[in-house]
């Protein structure tokens, strides 16, 4: 029995850029791979990037939507500007660096 291990190439808090379709965002789940529907798959990528590498939520700057890309579409975002999105300060906690993180701390 083998195990795979996929290491992710982004974090939760990174701020991205989608290399097909130029948008900025910044991260906030991943999963190691593909972990939408074949129904989601087949009429949502028109690439077919792979399913058994790490996909990513994101939440998409200067909008209101969220999106779920494979890594292979992503790129880091080098701007080192905050992302506008109305879930990042319920999400987080500051932007810091050019990424975004959260305090495990109480206020």
């Amino acid at each position: 029995m083998s195990v795979i291990n996929v290491s992710a190439k982004f974090n939760v808090g990174q701020v991205v850029v989608h290399k097909l379709f130029n948008y900025r965002g910044v991260i906030i789940d991943v999963d190691p791979n593909f972990q939408g529907t074949d129904e989601w798959y087949e009429t949502r990528t028109s690439t077919n990037p792979p399913k058994d590498k790490p996909w990513y939520h994101v939440l998409v700057d200067n909008s209101e939507q969220q999106t779920y890309v494979s890594e292979r579409n992503l790129e880091k975002d080098e701007s080192s500007q905050p992302v506008n999105h109305p879930l990042v300060d319920e999400l987080f906690s500051r932007f810091q660096d050019g990424a975004y993180r959260i305090d495990h701390t109480s206020h």
